[in-house]
């Protein structure tokens, strides 16, 4: 009975132990990438990664919803779960979400596919191959091929005919494919997924439900929410840098990392409207400051917003030719100002800041437009302050000259001496020598009618004209 006792004591002992030592193992980290694949998401993703190696975190769950984006931020991301010594199930969620274009991508990276219910996920054609007005993100109509033909076959009149010679532009529409193609299956292939089905999302930007994502062999499980997504990974075998693993996720519990501070200002900057703005405060901000010296908040304002405008074109795929319209446009903007031209100086310069602004990105990705409400806001900043500028050299022109000779013409004068038509006068505090009418009497108030030189002509009031 002693014995019995002592077992059962032992039993619950370990019972205990081991249900203390369950919490302490480090969480699933969860990361949420919703919106557009962009620099700050690359950003956000990398840094976490890296912060759940360091904690020992079994499972890093990317939680997708995504349009698409840019291609140099989804390979830094795919670099990046590539090279995680920490496994990652990328988790399309939640339901009625997708992971379209750039997504597919992360998708077949990462160690774990799964998706939610009612998600789906494709169309990875590469968006610069849509043309103008195309729909956002979707796949270009493959174009037809001619069927083989026998080697004894003839031609005959009613033969359709030969299809016209494709433009040159088809053999780099082809490089992309093939690009985007090899780049796929090479993921695929390391994932053990389906890989012809990602090929036809390529090149006919085909789609897939979570459903049929799974019957297909594309993702590796449905799960309607996080922790039958734990359950479903548990046990499974991936492949890392240093070999096989096999995952113990079910029960363990999860941590939910939200974009921080960094990742919020990023998104906002790394915003093609928000960068042109920025951009073009600062060089407003700075040549007000060179305009009038010493007002100190212009130029400190816009040498933040020029940084933050640059740094944020940095990161994005920008046109050195849309730039370079901005600049322009903006340097006879400023031009106009210092050599008034009435209007022309003025109005050139706007229109080379909506075309620079119309071209400044050099991407179709979702997300990375510039709007055109803000293209017709450069428009009419740029013709108002046209406007003013000619406004204000007009009325300069008009306005009476009040410094210099030709500010003389016209002033009031007093007679200090006088003799045969000249003498001296007192004008502007200065004393003058001056010719007139043949007599006037010395304090007499008289009026300046012309200069030459150092010499005034004078006229009494009543003469001037």
């Amino acid at each position: 009975m002693r014995r019995l006792v002592m077992a059962l004591i032992l039993l619950f002992a370990a019972a205990s132990l081991a249900g203390q030592d369950r919490p302490s193992l480090p969480p699933v980290i969860v990361l949420t990438a919703k919106g557009p694949v962009s620099p700050a998401m690359s950003d956000y993703i990398r840094r976490n990664l890296g912060a759940a190696a360091a904690r020992g975190s079994p499972l890093v769950v990317l939680k997708l919803d995504t349009p698409g984006g840019l291609d140099t931020s989804m390979r830094e991301i795919i670099q990046a779960i590539l090279a995680s010594p920490v496994p990652v199930a990328a988790w399309v969620a939640p339901q009625g979400g997708r992971a379209a274009s750039a997504g597919t991508y992360i998708l077949y990276a990462s160690h774990i596919a799964a998706m939610a219910p009612a998600t789906n996920l494709g169309a990875a054609t590469p968006v610069s191959l849509t043309g103008p007005g195309g729909a956002e993100d979707g796949p270009r109509a493959p174009l037809p091929v001619a069927p083989p033909r026998d080697d004894d076959s003839q031609a005959t009149p009613a033969d359709p005919p030969a299809a016209p010679p494709r433009p040159s532009g088809t053999a780099m529409e082809a490089k992309v494919i093939n690009d985007a193609v090899a780049y796929i299956r090479g993921l695929a292939e390391l994932r053990g997924r389906n890989a012809d089905w990602a090929e036809a999302a390529v090149r006919r930007g085909e789609s897939l439900s979570s459903g049929a994502a799974a019957a297909e062999g594309v993702i590796d499980f449905v799960a309607a929410d996080l922790v039958a997504l734990l359950n479903q990974a548990d046990g499974r075998v991936v492949m890392m840098e240093g070999g096989p693993l096999t995952l113990a996720t079910a029960g363990l519990a999860h941590e939910v990392i939200t974009p921080d501070w960094r990742t919020a200002i990023l998104s906002v900057i790394t915003n093609p409207n928000v960068a042109l703005i920025l951009m073009l405060v600062g060089v407003y901000g700075i040549i007000l400051e060179f305009l009038n010296p010493g007002v100190l908040v212009a130029g400190t304002v816009g040498g933040i917003s020029l940084i933050l405008g640059l740094y944020a074109l940095a990161l994005l795929p920008v046109s050195y030719a849309g730039i370079g319209l901005i600049l322009l446009g903006l340097a006879l903007i400023v031009a106009e100002a210092f050599a008034p031209s009435f209007g022309v100086l003025g109005i050139g310069g706007t229109a080379a800041l909506v075309l620079g602004a119309v071209i400044l990105i050099d991407t179709d990705a979702p997300g990375f437009v510039v709007s055109v409400p803000i293209i017709a806001g450069v428009a009419v900043a740029g013709l108002i302050s046209t406007l003013i500028i000619a406004r204000l050299a007009a009325r300069s022109f008009a306005a009476r000259v009040v410094s210099g000779a030709e500010a003389m013409i016209g002033a009031p004068a007093t007679v200090l001496d006088w003799q045969k038509g000249q003498g001296h006068v007192w004008a502007k505090g200065e004393r003058w020598q001056a010719i007139g009418p043949e007599v006037l009497p010395p304090q007499e108030p008289i009026c300046i009618t012309a200069i030459s030189g150092l010499v005034l002509q004078v006229e009494p009031p009543g003469h001037a004209t």
